[in-house]
């Protein structure tokens, strides 16, 4: 048989004790570790430690960064734990510029706000001074000194309802076509009040109606694909869809010309197409 240690009871109480004390040793600094931890917390939540030291706003164009965090109802003394940050959202999205705004924690103390105005389709002009339009139909009332260039302008829109309802469907148009537009005149005649010409950057015009006007126009780029790049006229996309050229206007003068010059009885009165 092979011999076994022997150790006496005397010899282990003292380890076992030793054991014992380590362990509660180290169960009492756990507990007091979450108990300093959770007064650390109090502490930090009733304390200026827990404010709000920056908020930052991104995404704006036309709203002042001031006005936005007026809105928010945010200042520096507002604990970053206690903000709702859908009613904010919902405060913001009051303004008519804004189209959609999203807040957002950023710990240890900083707010962010970003915001997606609603895109601008035009611009009126009065007094000199240049106003911008939104998509759905609101004139801003800060204006610029200055032309942007990043929409269309906007002429003789003498009833709101009709630049209203024009703003609309420019807002259903795609971007790449909207930026195509240099200007838009409201051209009313007494049979139809939804008249409107189009200069076009590209250095076409186009005769239309408001009424559907964004559907009619998705096919403009197609036109002008099978246009003579070199030609220029009036792209009529109302009732029916066809080129009008300049070209032929001016032939068609001229040849008018050369008959009144041969004609006594016109000779010296100018001869004009309605």
């Amino acid at each position: 048989m092979s011999k076994k240690n022997i150790v006496s009871i005397e010899d282990r109480i003292p380890k076992l004790k030793q054991a014992r004390k380590k362990k509660a040793n180290r169960r009492l600094i756990f507990y007091l570790s979450i108990f300093f931890f959770l007064i650390a917390i109090i502490v930090y939540l009733q304390s200026p430690l827990s404010h709000i030291k920056t908020i930052n706003v991104e995404g704006n164009g036309f709203i002042a960064n001031e006005k936005i965090i007026e809105y928010s109802n945010l200042t520096t003394n507002t604990n970053i734990w206690t903000i709702d940050q859908h009613e904010i959202e919902k405060a913001i999205r009051k303004d008519p510029i804004v189209e959609s705004v999203s807040v957002e924690r950023s710990l240890p103390w900083t707010v962010n706000i970003d915001v997606k105005e609603q895109r601008v389709i035009g611009y009126i002009s009065k007094d000199m001074m240049y106003y911008p339009i939104l998509g759905n139909g609101e004139i801003l009332k800060e204006a610029g000194e200055s032309f942007r260039g990043d929409a269309p302008l906007f002429f003789d829109f003498e009833e709101e309802e009709y630049l209203q309802r024009m703003a609309a469907e420019l807002e259903a148009l795609p971007q790449d076509i909207l930026d195509v537009i240099s200007e838009v005149h409201w051209d009313p005649a007494e049979d139809n009040k939804n008249n409107i010409l189009l200069y076009m950057n590209d250095g076409y015009t186009v005769k239309g109606t408001i009424r559907n006007f964004a559907d009619r126009m998705e096919v403009y780029p197609s036109i002008v694909s099978q246009l003579d790049p070199e030609d220029r006229g009036i792209i009529h996309i109302g009732v029916g869809v066809y080129f009008e050229s300049f070209n032929e206007n001016d032939e068609n003068d001229e040849n008018e010309n050369d008959e009144s010059e041969s004609n006594p009885e016109t000779d010296g009165h100018p001869v004009t197409e309605d």
